[in-house]
């Protein structure tokens, strides 16, 4: 494996990740990273990397400041010894910041119902500690200096410290300030010697203060000399900071004393936080790579989709799509020495390795990748001088211990098999080799210029050919890799376009086989046929796509037309009514007028009152026949539409079923393949089916009962709640549903854990799922039953 390793350039991939830790924690977690052969492992890691990709995704940060390794710290305080100021605020930071990354986890998860399963199950292992944290708080600052407020008499002992310094300080001063002494002092400075206050004495006064020499400057012209007359104070004051070196030992050694009490706690959060700078350095690894989640499995079979080598930039990798392990095993890589085939046989290997190791990788969506026992590679030059091995003889000692111990469980990468030695020989033994690690089952990829290993994937199935493009207007490689194309030689017409007479070119032709050059004629043609056939293809998903857009626009536009008429319509109607009811009022009015005058005695008609109502009448607005049509679906449409009714689409003019009422005015639609939301008042009414019920529905459940497709658990208690949902689940197989949906809120969560672990064990349950972003979210589960 360390060979591997190496050849692969693993190390320096994860120097890459090594970026992205936040603590030297993480970053010993990068060091001691190495692929793992077990599925179920490689999976825990892969969903680790997931969730913190999820995490970095929603939140954009996490908090991981102020951690750091405090291995050392804690179990020097567990065997009983001393730590330093420093060392104790170190502890409380890292204490404080490992309580700061528990409570973020911890609040997604059971607040915000993110499904964070691993990442809270290390959180919720973060002891909180929170005495020790504010007990080296109170007596430390963030700088390491240990506070008055620590003991009692430390305050005390510190304010004789200052008492004694001013002290000193003011008779030293009072000497500087001195004009008779000025003179005798090299400047008019108190400073500081040996621990004691000093001031600087000309050479020739020395004698004029009496006192200690405690210093002189590098020319001798200056003394630093403690006076006698402060000798004594400058000794109380020496007692003083004894006694408070004393004082702060004996705090230290009480907190750390504290520390030890909960060593095992603290070695533990470190291990904890360690996997969590890990995790989410993977994470942000991921992001900076565009790397996804493979699929994985054990089987052998790999599935890459536009995967890149994560070292090259990535403003110019080109991407590859490589298929291993299913219809075959074997790809073998011809043509000739342009580069782009070792880097093919890297990017699998290396992307191999890193899915093992939990990272992400850089591919697209849907891409699948096996989980090997074992990875071999032989790659590149690994002559050795020391062993006087040619380059043929290392590669072949390579390829020896190899075949030693491949099995079915292994990848192994070849890279210019059979190369350094005569081309006839080397061919056939590279053939030999690829048939020997066929037929023990491994998945092999291999790289070779010999012509001779263009037929092999022809003659042997579960082999394919493979090339990698090469522009000869250009001289340059593309780096596309060709599956099911071998490589073919470019000699001919790279010697054209650089100038070499025709006639030399058709001299070389005539000394090849009519075999060679009928296999190159034919390489050349599966080349030109497969640019055509990938050029249709990108012109016919243009089109798809384009036609997909305009679909999607006339849809758009229609619906806005149908609601831009349906507002036009009621506005009209609006205010013909209000016009209406005008006319009505006065009408009403003058015929009460009439009915009066005739009262009174007055010659009014009966048939004049009659008349004026008639007229009345026909002054409402007329409505054409489309409106009439419209108006009428309109009112259908307000019928009680329920799930299962044959309905009309009146915006469309189209026939479909209800699946499920989404909301008091909408209603999930299926028409032919399409499913689509429609508001109650563009739905027209057809057709209910009938109930259908048999006697021994009607025994268990009595004649008019009727079972709805959802069942709301929202405001239930956790028991009541369980039981309904065993009896429904029983009622809903006897109304012959296949789907239906529980409604139980967000909420704590307790009540969503509790139904979907019910569902698990349930025999009748095929499946479920959380609703969808129109079905209720997380706050919905749909059941799928049997």
């Amino acid at each position: 494996m360390e060979r591997v390793i190496r050849v692969l350039e693993y190390e320096k991939m994860k120097r890459q990740l090594q970026e992205h830790v936040s603590s030297s924690l993480g970053k010993q977690k990068v060091n001691q990273l190495l692929p793992s052969v077990e599925l179920d492992e490689v999976k825990r890691w892969q969903n680790e990397t997931a969730e913190g990709a999820t995490v970095r995704r929603l939140k954009g940060h996490v908090p991981l400041g102020g951690i750091s390794d405090i291995t050392a710290h804690a179990k020097r305080a567990k065997i009983g010894g001393s730590l330093s100021a420093s060392e104790l605020i170190e502890i409380a930071s890292t204490i404080y910041g490992g309580r700061t990354l528990r409570k973020f986890i911890v609040t997604m998860v059971e607040e915000e119902e993110i499904e964070l399963p691993l990442l809270y199950e290390y959180a919720e292992q973060i002891e909180p500690l929170t005495d020790v944290e504010r007990e080296i708080k109170q007596c430390i600052d963030d700088n390491g200096h240990v506070l008055d407020s620590a003991s009692p008499a430390l305050r005390t002992i510190r304010q004789q410290v200052r008492s004694y310094e001013s002290g000193v300080r003011s008779k030293l001063e009072s000497i500087t300030r001195s004009s008779s002494t000025q003179k005798m002092l090299s400047d008019a400075i108190v400073t500081i010697r040996n621990d004691r206050f000093v001031i600087p004495v000309k050479q020739e006064y020395r004698s004029s203060f009496g006192g200690i020499v405690h210093d002189q400057s590098s020319s001798g012209a200056t003394l630093f000399i403690e006076p006698q007359a402060i000798v004594t104070l400058n000794n109380q004051l020496r007692e003083a900071k004894v006694k408070e070196a004393r004082e702060i030992e004996r705090i230290l050694a009480e907190l750390s004393s504290h520390v030890a009490l909960v060593a095992d706690e603290l070695l533990t959060n470190i291990d904890l936080l360690a996997s969590l700078d890990f995790i989410f350095a993977k994470a942000h690894y991921a992001k900076y790579l565009k790397a996804t989640k493979p699929k994985l499995n054990d089987t052998g079979y790999v599935l890459l989709k536009r995967a890149r080598h994560p070292l090259l930039d990535a403003d110019i990798v080109v991407p590859i799509d490589v298929e291993l392990g299913g219809e075959y095993r074997s790809l073998i890589i011809t043509g000739p020495n342009t580069g782009g085939k070792t880097v093919t046989l890297k990017t699998v290997g290396l992307l191999t390795l890193m899915a093992q190791s939990g990272l992400h990788v850089p591919v697209d969506d849907e891409s699948e990748m096996a989980v090997y026992k074992q990875v071999f590679a032989d790659i590149g030059d690994e002559q050795s001088i020391e062993q006087s091995l040619s380059t043929f003889s290392s590669h072949m000692t390579n390829i020896v211990s190899i075949l030693d111990k491949v099995d079915f469980q292994s990848l192994v990468l070849f890279d210019e098999l059979g190369a350094g030695t005569d081309p006839t020989e080397g061919a056939a033994l590279a053939i030999s080799i690829l048939d020997d690690v066929y037929n023990r089952g491994a998945c092999v990829v291999a790289t070779t210029h010999y012509s001779e290993l263009k037929g092999y994937a022809y003659n042997r199935e579960g082999a394919i050919n493979a090339s990698v493009e090469f522009d000869v207007e250009t001289l340059r490689p593309t780096y596309r890799l060709l599956i099911g194309v071998p490589g073919r030689s470019n000699a001919f017409a790279i010697s054209r376009r650089l100038g070499l007479s025709e006639r030399i070119i058709e001299k070389a032709k005539e000394q090849i086989d009519s075999e060679t050059n009928q296999i190159e004629n034919m390489i050349e043609s599966l080349e030109t046929s497969q640019k055509s056939a990938e050029s249709e293809w990108e012109k016919a998903e243009k089109i798809r796509a384009e036609a997909e857009q305009l679909r999607l626009d006339l849809i758009r536009q229609l619906e806005e037309f149908e609601k831009q008429k349906e507002r036009l319509m009621k506005e009209a109607e609006e205010k013909a009514e209000k016009a209406v009811s005008k006319a009505k009022e006065e009408a009403e009015f003058i015929i009460e007028e009439l009915r009066e005058m005739q009262k009174e005695g007055l010659s009014v008609k009966e048939h004049q009152i009659i008349d004026a109502k008639k007229h009345l009448e026909q002054a409402a607005p007329k409505l054409t026949a489309q409106q009439k049509k419209v108006k009428k679906a309109a009112a259908k449409a307000k019928q009680n539409i329920k799930a299962g009714d044959e309905v009309k689409v009146i915006s469309f003019g189209q026939k479909g079923f209800v699946v499920e009422q989404i909301s008091e005015s909408e209603f999930q639609v299926q028409m032919g393949i399409m499913k689509m939301k429609v508001n109650k008042d563009d739905l027209q009414l057809i057709d209910r089916p009938k109930q259908v019920e048999t006697k021994p529905i009607a025994t268990l459940r009595g004649s008019d009962h009727h079972v709805k497709s959802e069942l709301d658990l929202r405001g239930e208690r956790y028991e009541d709640a369980m039981r309904l949902v065993e009896k429904y689940i029983d009622d809903a197989l006897l109304a012959g549903y296949h789907s239906v949906s529980i409604i139980h809120g967000k909420g704590s969560g307790a009540l969503r854990k509790g139904v979907k672990q019910l569902l698990k064990k349930h025999p009748h349950v095929k499946g479920e799922r959380d609703g969808g972003m129109n079905e209720g979210g997380l706050g919905n589960t749909v059941v799928e039953l049997k």
